[in-house]
């Protein structure tokens, strides 16, 4: 590890020690389960799973902070500190590397890892290795598809069954007057959208992942940046995303997408349930939803498959948890075929698994699902480092907005400024 990082260790145990207590039930077999929020579905899994263990063991749920920046620092701390609380944590992938560096992370079982990878999605198995090994076990995944009206891409000519570009897509938008719909504001959401087209260009972020603060090597400064830019430019530049392009997130783009100068969409599956419910509610008129087709993510060339984006949960064991063993299992019980298919159709949450995918009630809810299933076989996931929040934080300060990125200098200068901030000659 670098030392920018045993920095921020250090001071994360020290302010935290009082924190080793906290959590947890009294009883031996009982096991607590730290979840980021959602509809319920978790403290569902949890019951569940409890019920069909014949009282071997209890999962309590312990609800992290609403955004994946303040779970990170709670359970970085909690691990710090020694918490041995920490039986089971839902984790965001790109944190995992930082956890598991320093082995805050118990390892996985032989067993387990043969049982919980059979059937998942390559996306997710990237998502949860570091240094080669499985260190965390798939729950779900997530991954952008390319959304878009029918209206506007019959008029526009593009043939929608076939791989299509981002440049097809930019002019398709142009020529109608419509709008594309990107994530641009200086968020996570910029990383993710940075991430995706450097890999489906062929590049990646970082060259070396494994490398410690000192040495690290960036893949900005290349043609996949270059060309990861160039998209970025001309979408900001010419107002291809609309007005509110600077400060867009998922929803702003999903409610720009709904109305009339919706065209194309890269974004989450959510976007289905939410459309589905505005209808319902009588919020948007039903010609809208059957205005709308899905596809895999667009390419950045006509021959290179694209690289989507990856997100979702996996299930870590605390290093520190005196119940690993049950942890473990508890864990085998969370992520079956059975409760990956329950969890999508409920809370909107794809399965890692593809098996859970044959559930016919899935394709009911989700119509896209095969395209989804598609696109994580294929998704890259967000830069492995256990430098992720410097990368991550570099890469929205020197990227937004997009119309301020330059093709000739921003892949260079961002590779700089991380690259510095990584070896403590600069501050984020």
């Amino acid at each position: 590890m670098g030392r920018p990082r045993v920095a921020v260790l250090t001071g994360l145990v020290v302010g935290t020690l009082a924190l080793s207590a906290c959590g947890g039930g009294e009883a031996d077999n009982a096991l607590t389960w730290y979840i980021n929020p959602d509809d319920g579905g978790q403290a569902t899994i949890a019951q569940q799973c409890s019920d069909a263990s014949g009282g071997r063991y209890t999962i309590e749920t312990s609800l992290l902070p609403s955004d994946a920046a303040s779970q990170r620092e709670q359970l970085a701390r909690r691990l710090a500190a020694g918490d041995k609380s920490l039986d089971i944590m839902s984790l965001d992938p790109p944190f995992i590397p930082e956890l598991a560096e320093p082995g805050f992370l118990a390892p996985i079982p032989e067993d387990v890892v043969e049982r919980t990878t059979e059937n998942v999605v390559e996306g997710a198995l990237a998502g949860a290795t570091w240094k080669d090994e499985l260190v965390t076990v798939p729950f779900w995944a997530n991954t952008q598809i390319l959304w878009y009206r029918t209206s506007v891409a019959e008029a526009a000519g593009l043939d929608m069954t076939q791989p299509v570009t981002w440049d097809q897509l930019m002019e398709a938008a142009e020529s109608q007057d419509k709008a594309l719909g990107v994530q641009g504001a200086q968020a996570e959401s910029m990383t993710v959208w940075v991430n995706a087209l450097v890999e489906s260009a062929g590049g990646s972020i970082i060259v070396d992942p494994e490398a410690t603060a000192d040495e690290i090597e960036l893949g900005l400064d290349s043609e996949a940046g270059t060309e990861a830019a160039r998209i970025i430019s001309t979408i900001g530049r010419e107002g291809l995303g609309g007005p509110s392009l600077p400060t867009q997130n998922e929803n702003a783009s999903l409610i720009g997408f709904q109305g009339d100068s919706g065209s194309f969409m890269v974004n989450y599956p959510f976007v289905w349930p939410a459309t589905s419910g505005a209808v319902e509610a009588g919020t948007l008129d039903q010609e809208v939803l059957d205005d709308i087709g899905w596809a895999v993510f667009p390419r950045v060339t006509e021959d290179q498959e694209s690289a989507p984006p990856l997100g979702g949960i996996n299930l870590g064991v605390g290093a520190e948890s005196e119940k690993q063993d049950l942890a473990f299992e508890a864990v085998e019980c969370i992520v079956s075929v059975e409760n990956q298919a329950e969890y999508f159709v409920t809370n909107g949450n794809p399965p890692s698994n593809t098996e859970a995918y044959e559930d016919p009630r899935i394709e009911e809810s989700f119509p896209m699902a095969t395209t989804i299933r598609d696109s994580l076989q294929i998704a890259a996931p967000r830069p492995q480092t256990p430098f992720y929040n410097e990368v991550s934080t570099g890469i929205q300060q020197t990227w937004a907005p997009p119309s301020a990125v330059d093709p000739d200098t921003t892949p260079g200068s961002s590779s700089t400024f991380i690259t510095q901030v990584l070896r403590g000659e600069r501050l984020l």
